[in-house]
């Protein structure tokens, strides 16, 4: 029980409140047609990182947020001028516009050897989530121990106050970011401002992506913003329902992936451990392969729209 503790509780925590807070989140960017926004966004915290490190020399989280919220918004703006200036569609423009910075991010990381304070590619990729030890969690009486709680991990306090953060957006803004999400153009009809919901909404992706950058890297940023939104709306209509379906996914994801990462090449004979993000990622991507199989509403929409056809 000690080295669960010590070894797996903080991680867990972290990993359940990110995924709860992407898949919240990521519900509105599928609803919006938006998903690559949450995948460029994650993919440009990378230069918006390193260019608050280079600036300020040093990995304080205001710095890095800062940062990445700039590169957010610069990347949006780069999305909008290709869009219009090469009439491309949007996914085409989020594309050029993720990959181009994402890997000017890389080269600024080689270039710079920003690597030597432990900002380096592969951390911004696969996170550092089995690093989040709490070596004063001793035994249960730990966790009402002020001296003992005053040595978690940051990383915990950072990624809890930003989905408190988000929540207190989906609540104060819920309905100009209902309506903007099904009609943009009756929400600007009713003077709901879908533009800067809009903004607010890729700002809040922003935060997001950089509070879970440094634990849980790139890659499940991604898969908690897409897989668990999109397995929710395979299984309803109904908005309510689909923000507790994409929950639900996201703390099943979350858990399992954990579980299996840590303990799974053991229970089949294997000496080693694999990477908790990637085997999250994966089990998300599982389970939208599993709702794209068997999501009930779905599947007697499109039978029905055959049978229109």
């Amino acid at each position: 029980m000690a080295d669960f503790l010590m070894l797996s509780l903080v991680p867990l925590v972290v990993a359940v409140i990110i995924s709860l807070t992407c898949a919240l989140l990521g519900n509105f960017l599928v609803l919006r047609r938006q998903s690559l926004i949450g995948d460029a966004i994650s993919h440009v915290a990378l230069p918006g990182i390193v260019a608050s490190f280079l600036i300020t020399g040093t990995l304080a989280a205001s710095a890095m947020m800062v940062g990445a919220g700039v590169a957010a918004l610069v990347t949006v703006a780069m999305i909008e001028l290709i869009k219009h200036l090469g009439r491309v569609e949007s996914s085409a423009a989020m594309g050029v516009a993720f990959t181009a910075i994402f890997a000017l991010g890389v080269l600024m990381l080689e270039w710079n050897d920003a690597s030597g304070v432990h900002l380096d590619v592969e951390h911004a990729l696969y996170g550092n989530l089995e690093s989040l030890i709490w070596f004063e969690g001793q035994h249960w009486l730990s966790l009402f121990d002020r001296q003992a709680l005053a040595d978690l991990p940051p990383q915990l306090a950072r990624v809890t106050w930003v989905g408190l953060l988000v929540l207190a957006f989906v609540i104060v803004v819920w309905r100009p970011l209902v309506v903007g999400s099904f009609d943009p153009a009756f929400a600007a009809s009713i003077q709901a401002r879908p533009i800067l919901t809009d903004l607010l909404l890729v700002v809040m992706v922003a935060i997001t992506a950089i509070a879970a950058f440094e634990a849980v890297g790139s890659i499940i940023v991604i898969a908690m913003f897409i897989c668990p939104a999109a397995a929710a709306r395979l299984m309803t209509n109904h908005l309510g329902h689909q923000i507790a379906w994409s929950q639900a996914f996201a703390l099943i994801s979350a858990v399992l992936g954990y579980v299996l990462a840590g303990y799974g090449p053991g229970w089949i004979g294997v000496d080693a451990s694999l990477s908790a993000a990637g085997m999250i990622a994966s089990i998300a991507g599982l389970i939208l392969l599993l709702a794209c199989v068997f999501g009930p509403h779905r599947c007697r929409e499109s039978s029905q729209a055959v049978s229109d056809a």
